[in-house]
């Protein structure tokens, strides 16, 4: 049934019509701004050919633009009530998949190949989000998220205000902020803006140990006030004379802190270091 999802009036009487409100503890915030959806799916490429993965569609905003060019969309909702809503909204649909569950908690199921993900989150499942998808064997070919704007601002950080999640997102993808969003372009309105940010994972081999170059990227950040050459010491079980030369190899002061350094020099840190994982 098409209806005009993006009117507030008519989110009210949907909702009232099965006997619910949005969720604050499920961060139900419904977009009702058109011209940010339409941003979404622009970032989005979306191609005839491509498969889609939504995660969280409330009531099915962004998955009917979604429906309208994409060979597939499998959409994984977690609310019961919005799974009865999204039968309405989408019964004209007839390339939509709607899976309940919690992708967090059984992410086996949605192993499709090659993917996209397109989806507007609760801010409480980015970090975890953005981690199984970046970590996953099968990884997206592309990633576009509406989320907080200061969580996109720290995905996307240069050296000199890099974060352990911005060099944990870098490491597997490139990040991009598309887009600014009012918090008035929601029903309702969060207290705090959001960003269209685009992740392009980087699907071919590395040649870095994830897990080494994170066990050395996690001791460089341990005190992130303190100097790298003291965390990395303490915490690799180095002397500093063994700490001092690795750094200088690399061409990195040891009184730099960890959030100078770009993912590039992390990497050279774990190409070129004695660390046992």
């Amino acid at each position: 049934m098409k209806m005009k999802l993006i009117s507030p009036s008519v989110i009210k009487e949907l909702l009232a019509k099965y006997e619910t409100r949005p969720s604050k503890g499920l961060g139900q915030n419904f977009l009702i701004d058109k011209n940010i959806l339409g941003k979404i799916i622009t970032a989005s490429d979306i191609k005839p050919t491509d498969t889609i993965l939504e995660v969280g569609p409330g009531i099915g905003t962004l998955t009917q633009e979604l429906a309208k060019t994409a060979k597939k969309v499998i959409a994984i909702e977690k609310d019961q009530t919005m799974i009865e809503i999204l039968k309405e909204t989408l019964l004209d649909f007839k390339n939509v998949e709607v899976i309940p569950g919690d992708i967090l908690l059984n992410p086996k199921p949605y192993t499709l190949n090659p993917y996209k993900v397109v989806a507007n989150i609760p801010y409480y499942l980015t970090s975890p989000l953005i981690r199984l998808l970046l970590e996953a064997e099968n990884k997206p070919e592309l990633i576009v998220l509406l989320l907080q704007k200061e969580v996109a601002q720290r995905i996307c950080a240069k050296p000199g205000d890099m974060s352990l999640l911005a060099v944990s997102v870098q490491f597997y993808a490139e990040p991009k902020i598309i887009s600014y969003v009012s918090k008035n372009s929601f029903y309702p309105a969060p207290k705090i803006d959001s960003a269209i940010i685009k992740i392009t994972p980087e699907l071919g081999g590395r040649r870095t140990s994830a897990q080494l170059f994170f066990k050395i990227v996690k001791a460089g950040f341990s005190q992130p006030r303190k100097q790298l050459a003291g965390n990395l010491s303490t915490k690799l079980n180095l002397t500093k004379e063994e700490t001092l030369a690795w750094l200088s190899k690399n061409h990195i002061n040891p009184k730099q802190r960890a959030e100078t350094l770009s993912v590039e020099d992390w990497k050279n840190l774990a190409n070129s270091g004695k660390i046992n994982i």
